[in-house]
């Protein structure tokens, strides 16, 4: 089946106002980024051109020696034989980009040439390597600054979820209009959608997962989906990570979710170790968030703008990059007990925050937490909208937020959020809502 994806809009508005500009997508694997070029560029282009530089490793001879536009040119009509180049109806598509550096740095030449529309996609990208060997082989000599557009893309969110399951976007659009508003739901209507929203929960938005589970109308398939996806990110730690480093990357990939079931959500490494520092794992830390796979958001102190200003050092907190693989590593019991409404305890919490944190990240907004210096007011995200900061309260069922009432008195906060399993509703400057209207904000 095909799937429908916000991102081909995206290609489509690079396509009509890029200048010497070739684009750069990033993200992590499996997520959909080759499957959505290669439809824009059938569909967009009088010809289309794709090298995969994992499926074709000589491929990469193409940029050996001399990367000037026209050598490269010529060197690719070769390579490609009757195909054809056409000059302003062409697409390029350097998939895997991160395996061919020499074909990252002569994005430079393409943009600056102009015939021919270059788009780069690739996973890892942001990972730096320590070691000389490696550095030396994986990255670029050169980057192509002011003449790639870099953006990123993340599997399906909740209303691509939504159309994948037939759900026509007029419903979707009705849908909103409560909470623009702010006015509560119908009952049916409420339960409805969050139990679409429970669905998500474990199938998440990674693409085969989703066909998975929407062309076999049950969860059967989509536990083995999901841990095929697992198993292939730990065969990336292992393929790309330094050796002395991979069993540390593992062991803080494994703790993401132990520590996600926690009252405290705050990273500890001495949850991966007795001991443990950032200094011995600071690095694979940085690893997991550079590689896409484990989001990070970071403790504000102050929730004031900017808020990149009042970002505490070394307090963070990481998420998995898709909320159905998270589910999938609890288990399928766990699974069960979240879809049918009777999970309980912190895990719970842990699982709606990450949803929360992923519907955040896939609507631009940086991925924050306020927690003052002495403990005594944490609320799980603070975003900057409206001119101001907009606080978000996120509760796995319903309850208390004292934390929320008080930041909400502060000044340059706007108004905040409260997420929970419940119905519209509005006191002052707080917005309660149900959780799957997050997609909307």
């Amino acid at each position: 089946m095909e799937l429908k994806r916000k991102f081909y809009d995206r290609l489509k508005c690079w396509k009509e106002n890029h200048r010497c500009e070739c684009l750069l997508i990033k993200g992590a694997r499996q997520i959909g980024k080759t499957y959505i070029v290669e439809k824009f560029g059938r569909e967009q282009y009088e010809s289309f051109i794709e090298f995969n530089f994992v499926l074709e490793p000589t491929a990469a001879e193409i940029f050996d020696g001399s990367l000037k536009s026209d050598d490269l040119i010529t060197k690719i009509s070769a390579y490609i034989g009757t195909r054809k180049l056409i000059p302003g109806r062409t697409l390029i598509f350097l998939d895997e980009i991160q395996e061919c550096p020499n074909a990252r740095t002569a994005l430079k030449s393409f943009a600056l040439d102009g015939r021919y529309d270059i788009i780069a996609s690739g996973s890892l990208l942001g990972i730096k390597y320590r070691s000389k060997k490696r550095r030396e082989k994986s990255e670029p000599k050169s980057i192509a600054v002011g003449y790639e557009r870099q953006v990123t893309m993340h599997s399906l969110d909740f209303e691509e979820f939504l159309w994948a399951k037939g759900i026509l976007p007029e419903v979707i659009a009705s849908l909103k209009g409560y909470y623009e508003r702010r006015e509560a739901l119908p009952d049916v209507l409420n339960e409805r959608f969050s139990g679409y929203l429970r669905e998500y929960m474990l199938v998440g938005g990674m693409p085969s997962v989703v066909r998975a589970y929407v062309e076999c109308g049950n969860f059967g398939p989509v536990q083995e989906e999901q841990e095929k996806i697992l198993d292939a990110y730990i065969d990336d730690i292992h393929k790309y990570a330094e050796k002395v480093d991979v069993p540390k990357i593992e062991s803080c990939y494994r703790a993401i979710p132990r520590i996600l079931s926690k009252d405290n959500r705050k990273f500890k490494y001495s949850e991966i170790e007795k001991n443990g520092s950032e200094r011995k794992f600071g690095e694979s830390i940085a690893w997991l968030r550079d590689s896409a796979l484990a989001p990070m958001a970071e403790n504000v102190i102050v929730p004031e703008l900017p808020l990149s200003a009042n970002v505490r050092e070394g307090w963070f907190k990481l998420y998995l990059s898709d909320i159905g693989l998270l589910c999938a590593l609890y288990g399928l019991e766990t699974k069960k007990l979240l879809f049918s409404g009777h999970l309980s305890g912190n895990a719970k919490g842990g699982i709606y925050e990450n949803l929360i944190a992923g519907m955040l990240q896939r609507k631009g907004y940086a991925l924050r937490y306020y927690k003052t210096l002495d403990g005594s007011r944490e609320v799980e995200f603070v975003i900057e909208k409206d001119g101001g900061v907009v606080p978000i309260e996120v509760k796995a069922t319903n309850g208390a937020t004292v934390s929320l009432n008080e930041t909400l008195k502060m000044r340059g906060v706007v108004y905040g959020y409260k997420f929970v399993e419940g119905n519209v509703g509005i006191a002052g400057n707080k917005i309660t809502l149900p959780h799957f209207m997050a997609m909307f904000i």
